[in-house]
């Protein structure tokens, strides 16, 4: 790598590559496969071209603009608009992660199930108050290290994501080349034929496009390197060209392979849960090293989920309450005990984790479904944090000219809004429609239901609590006065 001064010593394809494995991974093409076979092919290079470029662009600016901004797009907002929309903005950023923080328990278990037993009985048999009971417990433990300011994970998490970057990239070469080299037949039908890639764009196909979102979404983790950049305002641009380029390909060649494994008119109901395993285990088969790889896939993703679940409890919170806002956020929430850990705001954590991981389970029966609709609600979730990355591109643009940046993606102040105001409201449009449960209706209309209310009130539920905490500050500010 070749180096100037002021640390500038990053390059287009430096920042291209370190992008690539923050932000990309199998699951993404697994989890899209399983909700809409190959014709995912055609939305991954759509996504591509009409988001995730400008998104990334976007977020390019504002981290060049705010290079100094440690909280994210809570900083953003405090220097474009009011603190009232800036805690707004650092509430969102923590509060959509509770549903991540109770799916992830569940992978842990299914990673440990296929390192065990080889197959995927534990999705398909086990009944879902056991599998809660399990996820709550793992939670819990993970909840009470991270108050201990445990570490160690993190750093063999690092290496694990390593692990499981490699396995992406193996499982796209092994999946092409099993049909020349195994002499494998192909799962799927017609895969020759332009029409078998081709969407019909029905409101079913919207439904699903939440998770393609939830896929993409997260590049604001991209910011910090701008300013590392050796010419930010030709080598950012063309390195978040060259991360498209590469996510896309991983996702079309991916996608592909899945194709040929999976027979994708006829999706397997436990693909979410149980794709990459059942993929890797047939690619095993084929290559006669047996389980090897499916055991090598289960040991990365434990280590690799145990890390972002340790990381996902704690470094949340801490952006959220390190620079809280006395007149926003409760005391009770900002006070830390004698080690620097605000413990009451790790109580709420759990607390509220508790809830998504035991409800549910009183309403969706198998583990199955249960793990599906997680991981959907999360592809709804999620996202309203990337909402506030828009906002915040559409403010800067009204202030072009107030602010300097190494780069700037569009100088044309009404051309950029017009891309922050594109980008958010296909955000929104893709949150409300995945609220659509993603199970037949007829076949189980009560859980279908359930579930949709449970989509709903999720959402609802976590927003209203980031508008009631400031109502509480606010009266203990009084008290104080």
């Amino acid at each position: 790598m070749e180096t100037t001064g002021n640390n500038r010593n990053f390059r287009w394809y430096n920042i291209a590559l370190i992008s690539f494995t923050a932000v990309w991974g199998l699951n993404n093409v697994v989890n899209n496969f399983a909700n809409q076979g190959l014709v995912v092919i055609v939305s991954w290079l759509l996504i591509m071209a009409l988001y995730f470029i400008p998104y990334t662009l976007m977020v390019g600016q504002l981290g060049a603009t705010f290079q100094d901004a440690e909280g994210g797009v809570s900083s953003w907002m405090k220097e474009l608009s009011t603190s009232r929309w800036a805690y707004l903005a650092a509430w969102t950023y923590w509060i959509v992660h509770v549903p991540y923080l109770a799916q992830k328990p569940q992978a842990i278990l299914i990673g440990f199930s296929w390192l065990f037993q080889s197959n995927g009985n534990f999705v398909n048999q086990t009944p879902s108050y056991i599998v809660q009971a399990l996820s709550l417990v793992i939670f819990l433990i993970f909840l009470w290290m991270a108050t201990k300011g445990v570490t160690t994970l993190n750093r063999v998490g690092s290496i694990a994501g390593i692990g499981m970057f490699t396995m992406s990239i193996l499982f796209i070469i092994l999946g092409l080349a099993a049909p020349f080299i195994a002499h494998s037949s192909i799962a799927t039908a017609h895969m020759d034929q332009v029409s078998t890639y081709m969407p019909k764009f029905n409101f079913n196909y919207f439904t699903t496009i939440s998770m393609l979102v939830f896929a993409v979404g997260g590049a604001e983790k991209i910011s910090p390197y701008v300013n590392k950049t050796r010419n930010p305002s030709k080598e950012f641009p063309l390195g978040m060209i060259l991360l498209a380029i590469m996510v896309a390909l991983s996702a079309v060649l991916g996608s592909f392979a899945m194709g040929m494994i999976f027979d994708a008119d006829h999706i397997p109901n436990d693909l979410m849960a149980n794709g990459s395993y059942t993929a890797f285990q047939i690619l095993g088969n084929y290559f006669h090293v047996g389980n090897l790889l499916t055991w090598i896939f289960a040991i990365s993703n434990i280590l690799s989920t145990s890390a972002a679940l340790a990381i996902s409890v704690d470094a949340p919170l801490r952006i959220f309450l390190n620079d809280a806002d006395k007149n926003f956020v409760p005391a009770s929430l900002r006070r830390k005990n004698k080690n620097g850990i605000a413990i009451n705001g790790y109580k709420l954590t759990g607390i509220l984790v508790s809830i998504i991981i035991i409800v549910p389970a009183l309403g969706i029966g198998g583990m199955n479904d249960l793990y599906n609709w997680l991981m959907n609600l999360n592809s709804v979730v999620m996202p309203m944090r990337y909402l506030w990355v828009f906002v915040a591109y559409m403010l800067l643009s009204k202030q072009i000219k107030k602010f300097n940046s190494d780069y700037v993606f569009v100088k044309n102040s009404k051309i950029g809004f017009a891309f922050g105001l594109w980008c958010f409201l296909f955000t929104a449009f893709a949150c409300i429609l995945g609220v659509i449960p993603k199970i037949d209706y007829a076949a189980n209309p009560t859980t279908w239901w359930f579930q949709l209310a449970m989509n709903i009130i999720t959402p609802f539920v976590l927003i209203a609590l980031g508008v009631i905490m400031p109502m509480i500050a606010k009266r203990q500010v009084k008290e104080e006065l």
